[in-house]
């Protein structure tokens, strides 16, 4: 155990939120907390902010400690921008509450709907049990008030807690994000951390003009035009500014455990500050802290959910078994960036992770290897589903590609395949055959499929060099003695072996290894019209010995 935990960020962590807990009560509650605002996709890189708090959560379950993972929706922060891809008619809802925006499909309740239905789908697929609190209800209910007044009542200790960290690039940053330092009224030194919604326009482009402690009334003007007050101990129509009501929710919740991304974690961040607000304000304590890196595809940069065009879960899962996926998020530490591929380097994926189960499978793994591959397949609670017959992701690629998702031949060339257990029906292949399926004809770009030639290339075979037309008459004689994919990548790699005087098993030299290039690149052209493709081996089991005569044959 102790080897696990010196390699095992999810041992630390959980090490370090049960230690807080007691700090704080020996009956205090555990509680891990993620943040989202359902403003737009979420995307592969908020996906983090859930499975960070999950893997420490679960850690803790799995001791049999009761931990409780909150999810809070921040659907009632305001609408900011529209995302790349919907109608811009909807920037006429810019500034107003995300649940008070309608659904940009009309089949949901309201836009934070839209957004938060296929991830919840996504997160139930990958075994993540949360709870839910919407910000809306919190704030719309009164569940604040106190809270609220509490701040308001206490805005110069605020201001001077936020004015510790202010400086001009802090401030700049601030704004150009939108988490506004408050509310500025007919004076500088009027700090309000209060944003009230516009009674009239239901956006939040308000200011506060006063407030009486008594009271508790309030009146603000409207960029709109429109001027109002209400009581704060009787209206709901507001909620606090975003560094101040991260650090109330953290005493309200009792939050133990919170994970962030690096533009919340750096010095003078929203964390840094709500540390200090919790303690002097709210009479909380920060949580235990880790901070993320980002999470980009492919290389690219930090995904941006307005940007368009950043995968979500949703997209990842068609193509990604939910294990692989979380193991993505499992192995690296918090603050170790993810690259989460859905080009040829899915093929890459599947291969590390399968070499993973094969070494535990074989007792090598190491210790904090073991518990990473644990983690991946499931929560305490759950095990998620995997293939009865496990087949190497790129193999099934190859195959349905070959075969266009045709069932009955891609039947038959798994069969021929695994010769060792045959596969009886597709259904034991799967859920990773779909996942095959899925990405061949969603993301592998058309002039990178498959396209096996229907009539022998007659102008190349009659060009063929006696070299060449001796390779292929070699090819073509062993194919019924060596017709299993070992056997074809004997033959296929052994043919210049046999052409050198050689044993097909010979070692291969830089010039056998030459002329293996060469052949496969006459293959290829032949077979494809291309020069590289699928693996031979696995290629020409699923062409079958007669259509390999038929296209490699010299007449």
């Amino acid at each position: 155990m102790a080897g696990v935990k010196q390699g095992d960020w999810v041992v630390a962590a959980a090490d370090q939120v049960i230690a807080e807990g007691k700090r704080r009560s020996p009956d205090s509650p555990l509680v891990c907390a993620s943040g989202i605002s359902p403003s737009g996709p979420i995307h592969l890189g908020n996906l983090r902010e859930i499975m960070v708090p999950h893997f420490v959560a679960d850690e803790i379950r799995r001791r049999g400690l009761e931990c409780k993972h909150i999810l809070s929706w921040d659907d009632y922060d305001r609408l900011r921008k529209v995302p790349a891809g919907l109608p811009a008619s909807f920037a006429e809802h810019i500034g107003r509450p995300l649940t008070s925006v309608p659904d940009p499909c009309g089949e949901h309740q309201n836009w934070a709907e839209h957004f938060k239905i296929p991830f919840r789908a996504a997160l139930a697929e990958l075994g993540v049990e949360v709870t839910e609190i919407s910000q809306t209800e919190m704030y719309t209910s009164g569940t604040y008030r106190e809270q609220i007044l509490h701040a308001m009542r206490n805005r110069e200790k605020i201001d001077a807690v936020l004015g510790r960290y202010r400086t001009k690039q802090a401030q700049a940053a601030e704004d150009e994000a939108e988490e506004d330092k408050g509310n500025e009224g007919a004076s500088d030194s009027d700090y309000y951390p209060y944003k009230p919604y516009c009674a009239a326009c239901g956006r939040d482009t308000t200011a506060i003009s006063s407030f009486d402690e008594d009271s508790t009334r309030i009146r603000y003007s409207c960029q709109c035009g429109h001027s109002d007050g209400f009581a704060l101990s009787e209206g709901n129509g507001g909620k606090l500014v975003w560094k101040v009501d991260w650090p109330m929710r953290w005493a309200f919740e009792g939050v133990t455990f919170e994970a962030g991304g690096v533009d919340h974690s750096s010095p003078g961040s929203s964390f840094t500050v709500g540390s200090q607000l919790v303690r002097e304000v709210f009479g909380g304590q920060p949580p235990s802290y880790l901070g993320y890196s980002f999470v980009g595809i492919s290389g690219a940069a930090k995904m941006s959910g307005s940007a368009g065009g950043a995968p979500t879960p949703t997209d990842a899962l068609q193509i990604l078994e939910a294990p692989l996926l979380r193991w993505l998020y499992a192995r690296r530490k918090p603050n170790q960036a993810i690259t989460v591929a859905f080009d040829q380097e899915v093929n890459r994926l599947y291969d590390e992770w399968d070499a993973l189960g094969r070494k535990v499978a074989a007792g090598q793994a190491e210790p904090t290897e073991l518990a990473v591959r644990e983690r991946s397949m499931g929560s305490a609670t759950r095990t998620l589903p995997t293939a009865e017959q496990v087949l190497p992701f790129r193999t099934l690629a190859s195959v349905v590609d070959i075969t266009t998702g045709d069932e009955e031949q891609t039947l038959r060339i798994l069969r021929d395949l695994t010769t060792d257990e045959p596969l009886v029906n597709l259904d034991r292949a799967r859920p990773r055959l779909d996942r095959a399926q899925a990405w061949v004809t969603g993301y592998v770009p058309t002039e990178e499929r498959t396209r096996v030639r229907t009539e022998p290339d007659r102008a190349r075979l009659e060009q063929l060099s006696p070299t060449e037309r001796e390779a292929l008459k070699l090819l073509l004689d062993g194919l019924d003695e060596h017709w299993s994919l070992p056997g074809l990548t004997s033959l296929v790699y052994g043919v210049p072996k046999l052409q050198a005087g050689l044993e097909l098993d010979a070692p291969a030299t830089p010039e056998l290894k030459t002329a293996q290039r060469a052949l496969f690149s006459l293959l290829y052209t032949l077979l494809v019209s291309r020069d590289t493709g699928p693996r031979l081996p696995t290629l020409l089991l699923a062409l079958g010995a007669d259509r390999i005569r038929t296209l490699l044959s010299v007449a």
